[in-house]
């Protein structure tokens, strides 16, 4: 019955992408200029076929409307008896007092409460950064920063870390879009594989190599077509520490345009996935490619367990204030929040890229020398026109302490002497090659300042959470905890831009009729899997 009210939804879906189809061929075969200038003769023939063919459409299409309706009147017919949801609230509870849905026979952490449905019934968060006042704030100009264009320059004294060296962890990472360019599959066979194949056999060569991983939807196709040997080997670097699994969605969400639902279903899809199979939780979140930052993601990983998150697409004059006050680093607290139960750990990236060439420090001309994928002769250069080099005995020094100058300069903008440097771009790491190039020069680099106590610098790979609990531990706090000192924030960072005026706005109306159609579906997927109207519903009914 559940997959023929399945159906049922789709179907309907189906018939209005056809009628609406067969309207355009239809208005396409009637308005053709090339078929007027020859007198219009097209074959009235298939006109009427087509326009036959749109009449039993419509009668079908009619027909369904109306069993979605008998079916929506019966499932709220139940909700209204209780039959389903009891007092108007989720099905079941579970010890910690987070609402249990059943999914494929097991249980589900929909992590919503019923005190956090107090927005309505007033109370606001005490912060001490709100979003709203700092747009009021700003004067979103661009004035050149100097080597830094949307910053400022940066200065520091050489004596500043001789009491306590500076922790550098670079994290080699690779952000695969389940669709974009490709097609999922297209990504799939032609990248994402040989990464996750490079990936163990790479890491295996050095247990200090370290890497992570977001999207589920590629990993768990990889995972189906690995044999056993090399599932054991991923799940090796897993439990060891080399690979961790950041955020563990399905997806890196969209944050602005999709119903919370979604968000949350793609979370419960990749997360049951984890734990079915690989038996890991997530603890750190990983988004740096949605168009902005909703404060509704903080909420969901928090109510997820994970302890920590990190942002990078936030508009430029914001992160220039953030850098400036020294408040890059965060607790993100829900607005409705008059405590603190809703705080989550937040690191957000200070500069205009994840790419290397903005990830090691101010400087892109410097970053860019040290992504080794761009060493002379390959397919990728650097645009400043100063490539990398191969770090040899007679240049590891020099190419240490230029690569170094950008690591102190970066670490200043944040309030530890702990410092995070992402290595990765969009598809990275899908050739051996560049595993060996970025790996092995890296590890030069780091033996070097390692072995250097005048340097006071202790550099490594390492993943998210290596890099959040050394923050921690340097403050002297729990994991997840607020460390001294550390602002408390509240509100959202819509809307972005990257560079001058390029606002990545257009994506919020754009495609509205694909935008209404999964809106639809998205709400009939919930009632017929779940057995019960949506949570917005049930947050309504706590305050009739």
């Amino acid at each position: 019955m559940k997959l023929r009210k399945q159906v049922t939804v789709c179907g309907g879906a189906i018939f209005c992408v056809a009628v609406f189809s067969l309207y355009l061929m239809l208005d396409r075969v009637q308005h053709d200029p090339a078929r007027r200038q020859n007198g219009g003769n097209f074959p009235r023939s298939q006109i009427s076929v087509l326009q036959n063919r749109i009449e039993q459409l419509e009668q079908l299409l009619e027909e369904n409307h109306e069993i979605i309706s008998h079916i929506k009147d019966s499932v709220m017919e139940l909700t209204d008896t209780g039959a389903v949801s009891p007092s108007g609230h989720l099905p079941f509870k579970s010890a910690n007092g987070s609402w249990v849905l059943p999914f494929d026979g097991r249980p589900t952490y929909l992590f919503i409460k019923p005190q956090d449905c107090q927005l309505a019934a007033g109370g606001h968060t005490q912060a001490d950064v709100q979003m709203l006042d700092v747009y009021s704030l700003l004067k979103f100009d661009n004035p050149d920063g100097g080597v830094w264009k949307q910053g400022f320059e940066i200065t520091y004294e050489p004596a500043e870390w001789d009491n306590e060296p500076l922790q550098v962890f670079v994290v080699p990472h690779s952000h695969n879009d389940p669709g974009w360019i490709k097609t999922f599959d297209k990504y799939f066979t032609d990248q994402t594989q040989h990464i996750l194949n490079n990936m163990v056999v790479k890491l295996a060569e050095d247990p200090r190599r370290k890497f992570i991983w977001s999207e589920i939807s590629f990993f768990s196709k990889w995972w189906e077509t690995a044999d056993v040997q090399k599932q054991e080997a991923m799940r090796k670097l897993i439990l060891g520490g080399q690979l961790e699994i950041v955020t563990g969605g399905w997806v890196m969400t969209d944050e602005a345009n999709v119903h919370y639902f979604a968000m949350i279903d793609q979370l419960i899809e990749g997360h049951q996935w984890l734990e079915g199979n690989l038996g890991v939780t997530p603890s750190s979140g990983w988004a740096v490619d949605p168009f902005g930052h909703s404060a509704t993601m903080p909420y969901l990983l928090k109510r997820a367990n994970l302890t920590s998150m990190l942002i990078q697409r936030v508009h430029y004059s914001i992160k220039k204030h953030f850098a400036s006050t020294r408040s890059l680093e965060f607790m993100w607290r829900q607005a409705w929040d008059t405590g603190s139960s809703t705080d989550i750990f937040c690191h957000m990236m200070p500069f205009y890229s994840y790419d290397v060439p903005h990830t090691c420090g101010p400087d892109p001309k410097i970053c860019c020398q040290f992504d080794f994928k761009r060493l002379p002769g390959g397919r990728v250069n650097c645009p400043w026109k100063v490539p990398p080099k191969t770090v040899v005995e007679a240049n590891v020094a020099e190419r240490a302490q230029l690569l170094l100058d950008q690591y102190r300069k970066k670490s200043k903008l944040y309030r530890s002497k702990v410092l995070l440097v992402p290595l990765g771009d969009d598809f990275r790491y899908d050739k051996a090659l560049e595993w060996d190039q970025q790996y092995i020069n890296y590890q030069k680099l780091f033996d070097y300042m390692n072995s250097h106590p005048e340097l006071h610098v202790q550099a490594q790979f390492g993943t998210l959470s290596d890099y959040f609990n050394a923050v921690y531990k340097a403050n002297g706090v729990a994991q997840g905890s607020r460390p001294p000192d550390y602002p408390v924030l509240s509100g959202d960072f819509f809307a972005y831009a990257d560079r001058e005026d390029h606002y990545w706005t257009g994506y919020f109306t754009s495609r509205p009729f694909y935008k209404s159609l999964d809106r639809v579906i998205e709400e009939h997927f919930y009632v017929f899997v779940y057995g019960t109207p949506h949570p917005t519903m049930q947050c309504m009914k706590l305050f009739r």
